[in-house]
């Protein structure tokens, strides 16, 4: 069977293939050094990290615009075949991913000796490094926040998951949206700090 059928399949051979590749460069002599914890660290942040921000740049510039269009237009199709089958697989990759971005932040801060410097800002601003990798990761913490707490509990009602009534929908459709257009929004900025850690900032 064709692992590229599948996600399932598609995943694994992707991670052979990053195993390969590193094993490759280890015996070359690229790499020389053993298992490098805080590159799994990194690597693995970056996967999670990419998966999370991806769907939730899916859901504020593809999605939310084209189920507006899709209820303003009266003979379509309308969006019920996203609503039951897209999107509840969409939010459950975008909320464990989140939750493995976070967990995989604090781990590699935790164990290059960081984590107080990033949660103190570096000792606020004293320090490059903390000052910018903590601003991000503080911002990515208030986004796990908004994940968690506002927008899946509200998708939920949404979405059928749990019984709401119509007023109810129409309040957590509008929480919902607010919280995934703050986590658009703080994702900009805390990308740029996340890639400016360990370069000057552009501006």
């Amino acid at each position: 069977m064709n692992p590229l059928n599948s996600v399932r399949g598609s995943i694994i051979t992707g991670i052979v293939l990053a195993i390969v590749v590193a094993l490759i460069a280890t015996l070359a002599g690229v790499k020389t050094s053993g298992f490098a914890e805080l590159g799994l660290a990194v690597w693995i942040h970056i996967l999670s990290g990419v998966m999370w921000i991806g769907l939730l740049y899916y859901f504020n510039v593809v999605q939310t615009p084209g189920m507006a269009a899709a209820a303003a237009d009266k003979g379509g199709p309308g969006g019920a075949g996203v609503s039951k089958y897209i999107a509840p697989r969409a939010l459950l990759w975008f909320r464990w991913a989140a939750v493995l971005t976070w967990v995989t932040g604090v781990w590699y801060l935790t164990r290059a000796g960081n984590l107080g410097n990033a949660a103190s800002l570096g000792h606020l601003g004293q320090n490059y490094y903390g000052l910018v990798i903590g601003l991000g990761a503080w911002m990515g913490t208030i986004m796990l926040f908004n994940v968690w707490v506002l927008i899946w509990p509200n998708q939920k009602k949404i979405l059928g998951i749990v019984p709401a009534t119509d007023e109810e929908k129409a309040k957590a459709r509008k929480v919902a949206a607010l919280a995934s257009r703050t986590n658009f929004v703080l994702s900009i900025p805390m990308l740029l700090c996340m890639g400016a850690s360990n370069h000057p900032l552009p501006f």
